[in-house]
């Protein structure tokens, strides 16, 4: 999904874990800057761990210092998010660049993780667990 404004041309993906889906849109930029739903990485991400799950697809592919990586997440948790921002990253990646597919499916970066909670069923507390069940 690659889009052009006037001058400026950008790669925008989408990517995805569990509830949460995560817009990124990469556009060439001499300086790097990275914004998360308009604040900067470490005020919405304060975890050292979730901010290296997000720059894991940049660092594999090795291209740290040629976007401007502009993001719009919702839903979901913290570390659900980031790892749809990682999805969203690897996916526009590939459009960048062809070549770095095979580097990034290998790490497990472009496949969609549709783990997310079972529905409760009625006459059950919870997903599968039922009621303690008495012969008498």
């Amino acid at each position: 999904m690659s889009e052009t404004t006037k001058d400026n041309k950008y790669i925008e993906t989408v990517g995805r874990r569990k509830t949460s889906i995560a817009r990124a849109r990469l556009t060439p930029a001499a300086k790097a800057s990275f914004v998360i739903n308009d604040k900067s990485v470490e005020d919405y991400f304060t975890v050292a761990e979730q901010r290296a799950i997000i720059m894991a697809a940049i660092s594999e592919s090795k291209l740290d210092q040629k976007f401007a990586v502009t993001i719009m997440v919702k839903g979901g948790g913290v570390n659900s998010q980031a790892e749809a921002i990682r999805h969203a990253i690897a996916r526009a990646l590939i459009t960048f660049d062809q070549t770095l597919r095979k580097d990034l499916k290998k790490a497990g970066y472009l496949k969609r993780d549709p783990r997310a909670k079972e529905r409760r069923k009625f006459g059950l507390k919870k997903a599968r667990k039922a009621p303690q069940w008495s012969k008498r």
